[in-house]
């Protein structure tokens, strides 16, 4: 006798054709979603290119600014200074406190808890928030004014539970064995975590410096609280700044230089844009040489 093929059963089967036609569906919302991100970033870009390129001109780059030509290069320098002291304030907190966290604190330990819970709370909260509580604190309280004293300590606490939390996950992240193998050679706790661990999570910790540096350059309510809004070079601490991105919001917000704006958001974007290539070459050049050792 001939079998007959059962249509409950291989393809025909209900089970199997629903599973198949939900794995497709699942498949088309990735598939559009990576479009849609795709086509956002580059309307995005795009939009900004051609609305600032044409308004490019040598007076945007002068070193002294003024009402004529509202020179972003004191703005440019300003950006580089204030995330220059916020990263070199916070960058060795946050990698001493996840090093503490991770291979030092005893694990599940009410402290470990409370400190990690801080940190995730911190990381959530607005960045106007920590503005005011740079004015309050900094600007007030200590008498120190609109200063780059005072932007640098609001931004480095802002970013502070970034690069911790980033940093924790990377060491997390570094094999067990590798901590082992040091020991059996002879090494001690320090050693190895200075010797291994941290060389190992390097290119995590480095991801979450990038994106802190983003955070700063990008960064406007915080610096306005904080940082004031004078365009020029600082002079001492106690000085007042204006960054790329509070220029940006200035010129917009006054109405009179929308143009300008527009330029010099090009050039905030091609900096942001460097600065992660920048990033990333580095990681990259830090990973391949510790895998060739």
């Amino acid at each position: 006798m001939k079998r007959t093929k059962s249509f409950s059963s291989g393809r025909f089967n209900p089970v199997f054709l629903k599973q198949k036609g939900l794995s497709l569906f699942l498949r088309f919302l990735v598939f559009a979603s990576a479009v849609m991100t795709i086509f956002v970033i580059l309307f995005l870009v795009g939009y900004i290119l051609i609305k600032g390129i044409p308004h490019i001109s040598p007076g945007l780059f002068a070193w002294r600014y003024t009402s004529e030509n509202v020179s972003l290069m004191p703005a440019f320098l300003n950006t580089i200074i204030v995330t220059a002291s916020a990263l070199l304030a916070a960058v060795p907190v946050g990698i001493f406190a996840a090093v503490w966290l991770v291979e030092y604190a005893r694990k599940g330990s009410r402290l470990v808890l409370a400190v990690a819970l801080a940190a995730e709370t911190l990381a959530g909260i607005p960045s106007i928030i920590y503005g005011l509580f740079g004015m309050l604190l900094f600007v007030i309280t200590l008498g120190w004014g609109y200063s780059l004293l005072a932007c640098t300590l609001t931004l480095a606490i802002m970013i502070l539970p970034l690069i911790m939390r980033t940093t924790e996950e990377a060491l997390r992240a570094v094999p067990d064995a590798y901590r082992e193998g040091s020991f059996g050679l002879g090494a001690g706790k320090l050693r190895t975590v200075f010797a291994v661990a941290l060389p190992s999570a390097m290119p995590g910790i480095l991801a979450g410096i990038i994106l802190a540096t983003g955070r700063i350059v990008g960064e406007t309510a915080a610096l306005i609280f904080t940082a004031g809004t004078v365009a020029k070079l600082p002079s001492s601490p106690f000085s007042s700044v204006r960054t790329l991105a509070v220029h940006m919001y200035i010129l917009a917000s006054e109405g009179l230089h929308i143009d300008q704006a527009y330029a010099t958001a090009v050039f905030l974007l091609i900096m942001v844009i460097a600065i992660n290539g920048l990033s990333a070459f580095a990681a990259k050049k830090v990973a391949g040489k510790m895998a060739n050792e």
